[in-house]
């Protein structure tokens, strides 16, 4: 708690738990009730929330978000068992019951939405087409590999890319905290209701350079694509740009500084879903020598976004820009595989250790 009061009183260096408590805080202060299940998201499964407060002594505990301000909505957070389907069900009503509410499942592991397949499928992103019913439901399912082994990596982020369609969702991958603000609060103060799925941190929770200052929240908004901030990049240079989305950007901006390879842009696509095509051509005429690009990923090919990322490349950015759609895009990262990742931690290493060092080399655009 110091921590977080020391950052915000500087203004500088805020992370995603911080972040997460200023987009809870202000929407109830803004009377919008904010509600949270999951198997452990009373402290967070990486002890990165602690909307909760236990005194060791009493037994007592407190939450600190419904003690604001006396007119505030109410901030609901509860522990909930290891029952996926009827857990998420339940909050899925709860969203429709109350669209001013910001309503929100998380699971463990991302991994283990697997066992509410039914609800997501049936409900979460068919029941606007099917139904009319309009719901703002965000799923928070942590994602990112690790080296955690196969249950402990991936949220499946291709299967709901597979689900998208007529706008039903929206897909995000946040390597900002202040991201992760905006879009929640997103969820509550726009017009509409849309579900939101997240594949959320675990090792950015900490990663100091996966931070915001506090400008980014107040003056800020949510960005689909973010471009490369790097100060030494001169666009005049650049020959090719490297996409990818999540926790890779970082493991990608340190390769760089070690290889000094500072004719390659790296592009980070925030939201998949609705797919950004009139921003990443925006972003793509600012280099205007570029005449490769690469996806990169941490998921074996067949998993990922790659497939949904390829058949809009193919069909989609070449609709706003001629110059941009003859550009071929190339696939960096695992290779097809049946099980998520790999059991061992010293294999998963050296994996990534060559994904990351093979988007700076040469190779022939698909």
């Amino acid at each position: 708690f110091e921590a977080r009061l020391k950052s915000v009183k500087e203004g500088k260096a805020i992370d995603f738990g911080t972040a997460e408590a200023l987009a809870f805080a202000t929407l109830v202060n803004e009377q919008h009730p904010v509600r949270i299940t999951g198997q452990d998201c009373e402290r967070g499964t990486f002890s990165h929330r602690h909307s909760v407060v236990h005194d060791v002594v009493t037994g007592e505990n407190r939450t600190p978000l419904n003690h604001l301000s006396s007119d505030q909505a109410e901030y609901i957070v509860r522990n909930s068992s290891l029952s996926e389907a009827a857990v998420l069900g339940f909050e899925y009503g709860w969203s429709l019951a109350d669209p001013s509410a910001l309503v929100i499942w998380e699971a463990q592991y991302g991994d283990f939405a697997n066992a509410a397949q039914v609800i997501i499928d049936q409900f979460i992103v068919a029941s606007e087409a099917k139904w009319q019913r309009s719901s703002g439901i965000v799923m928070l399912l942590p994602h990112g590999y690790e080296g955690q082994g196969p249950e402990h990596s991936s949220a499946r982020l291709e299967r709901f890319l597979q689900l998208c369609g007529e706008n039903n969702l929206a897909v995000c991958n946040f390597t900002q905290p202040s991201q992760l603000f905006h879009a929640l609060r997103r969820q509550i103060k726009r017009n509409f209701r849309k579900p939101l799925i997240v594949m959320s941190p675990k090792s950015l929770l900490r990663n100091p350079l996966a931070v915001s200052d506090l400008k980014e929240f107040t003056e800020g908004s949510f960005k689909t694509v973010i471009d490369d901030p790097h100060p030494q990049l001169d666009p005049s240079k650049i020959r090719r740009i490297v996409m990818c989305t999540g926790k890779i950007f970082y493991e990608l901006w340190e390769e760089r500084e070690r290889s000094k390879h500072y004719d390659v842009a790296i592009v980070r696509l925030e939201q998949l879903y609705p797919w950004p095509a009139e921003e990443l051509t925006q972003i793509f005429k600012r280099y205007p020598k570029v005449s490769e690009s690469a996806w990169v990923q941490e998921e074996p090919r067949n998993q990922g976004a790659w497939t949904f990322v390829f058949n809009h490349w193919a069909g989609g950015i070449s609709n706003f820009s001629e110059k941009v759609g003859k550009i071929g895009i190339h696939y960096f990262g695992r290779d097809v595989a049946a099980a998520p990742a790999t059991g061992g931690h010293k294999l998963h290493l050296a994996k990534q250790k060559k994904i990351v060092a093979s988007a700076f080399g040469e190779f022939n655009a698909l």
